[in-house]
């Protein structure tokens, strides 16, 4: 039986040494290694999404791969993807580190440097595992083997440019489709979405944040299932618990809820922290808010440079919306695309506050009125970003319109026309074009 093996190894040296080694076991086919957490699991997604059968039996982890955490990343490849066995490979094998690694999910560990004969070992041992998983799986028993729900993120660039009332849209569009929808408030100081839709409970997301392996029923005595059909995943009452919700927590907890919904919709409000973070480096889409204006468009810059250096995410991976958008502000869409480097959706929100009022301070924002201006906007914004069930959709994450995948995102038509004032807003902006010196 040929053996399929992934490396993943962000340095080109252990990555060598890797393919070199596993190149002269019997049996073995090595696959191209990967450098990085992201390319991994993408791999694995694209994959899982064939077929069952086009997994590879075997992935090796080296010990400074990144971004993500080797033990980390190993959790959460054993969480979505149960039918490949994991393998740690590490300079510190010790009993402390064997025990941490199984805790994860490995099926094995290598001390480095590599020696050939436990090289072999481990991958024979996993390799088995992963068959029989297969043969079990294949019998048709209920276990979770896809690449998992999309995940969405929604980041504002400041208080005030609408994060929450974007993200509770996302989500109620989503799940009018027929998508089974999470909503998580990871604004774990100051989250509002109970708020918008008329909620009190007491459970939050910080009581999952101790919590390794996060079991169906755990997750289910954490979470509020809304009349609308959303499951809502509250931030903390007090917002000092919000401190328990760490990048790690995040990691977990956005892993159990991907696992268990088609669709994982996170308002990450304004602020970055290591828990929102996280979370924006596992979506599929994430998505910036932004009003057309001085303030919110640097703040949006600050934002997606942040991202850029902290690599959370590139700009071009970012979807910027623009809120409370009208023909007549002086700052418009392609400006906005120009100064922030990130991709701006093509359907802008407009500026329509009266029309929300009344459900906002109700705390009833399903509500909206479906004549609403700015319902309509977002509920096709997120068609556009690919958050909605179409009726050619196979499955969860595989359609001729991939759920959770960004599709391409134009400019809006409407731009600013008056020369005048689109000169007064790169000005402000800082964008005036230095005269040739000639």
């Amino acid at each position: 039986m040929t053996t399929r093996i992934l490396p993943a190894a962000g340095e080109a040296d252990a990555a060598r040494s890797l393919v070199t080694l596993i190149g002269q076991l019997p049996d073995a086919e090595p696959a191209a290694p990967v450098p990085d957490s992201t390319t991994l699991l993408d791999t694995l997604g694209r994959l899982a999404a064939e077929s069952l059968d086009e997994l590879p039996e075997v992935v090796l982890v080296h010990e400074r791969i990144g971004p993500v955490p080797a033990l980390d990343l190993i959790r959460e490849v054993a969480l979505r993807f149960p039918a490949v066995g994991v393998v740690l490979v590490t300079s510190d094998a010790g009993p402390g580190l064997f025990a941490a690694a199984m805790d994860s999910g490995a099926r094995g560990v290598i001390g480095l440097p590599l020696s050939y004969e436990e090289l072999a070992a481990r991958v024979q041992a996993a390799a088995q595992w992963s068959v029989g998983v297969r043969r079990h799986l294949g019998r048709g028993a209920e276990v979770f083997t896809g690449p998992g729900g999309s995940v969405v993120t929604v980041t504002g660039a400041k208080g005030g440019v609408g994060t929450t009332l974007t993200a509770v849209q996302f989500a109620l569009a989503a799940a009018a489709s027929g998508r089974r929808t999470a909503l998580v408030d990871m604004d774990l100081q100051a989250g509002d979405v109970g708020s918008y839709l008329d909620v009190q409970f007491r459970r939050s997301i910080a009581d999952l944040a101790g919590i390794q392996d996060i079991s169906p029923r755990v997750l289910g005595d954490a979470v509020f299932e809304h009349g609308t059909g959303i499951a809502l995943l509250l931030a903390p009452a007090e917002g000092e618990r919000g401190e328990e919700v760490d990048d790690r927590a995040a990691r977990t907890i956005v892993t159990a809820l991907r696992s268990r919904y088609e669709l994982v919709v996170i308002d990450c409000g304004t602020q970055l922290t290591g828990a929102n973070a996280s979370a924006v480096e596992m979506a599929d889409v994430a998505v910036l808010v932004t009003t057309p204006d001085v303030v919110a468009v640097r703040a949006a810059k600050r934002m997606v440079r942040m991202w850029e250096r902290l690599q959370v995410r590139k700009a071009e991976d970012t979807a910027m919306v623009v809120n409370r958008w009208s023909k007549h502000t002086e700052i418009q869409p392609a400006l906005i695309e120009k100064i922030t480097k990130a991709r701006v959706a093509r359907t802008p929100v407009p500026a329509a506050f009266k029309e929300l009022q009344a459900v906002v301070d109700a705390g009833r924002v399903q509500d909206l009125d479906n004549r609403s201006a700015v319902k309509q906007a977002l509920w096709t914004l997120a068609g556009e970003l690919g958050l909605l069930a179409t009726p050619d959709t196979a499955a969860p994450g595989t359609s001729g319109s991939t759920p959770g995948t960004t599709l391409a995102l134009r400019v809006p038509g409407p731009v600013a026309r008056r020369r005048g004032a689109d000169r007064t807003a790169r000005t402000t902006l800082g964008l005036r074009r230095r005269k040739d010196p000639r």
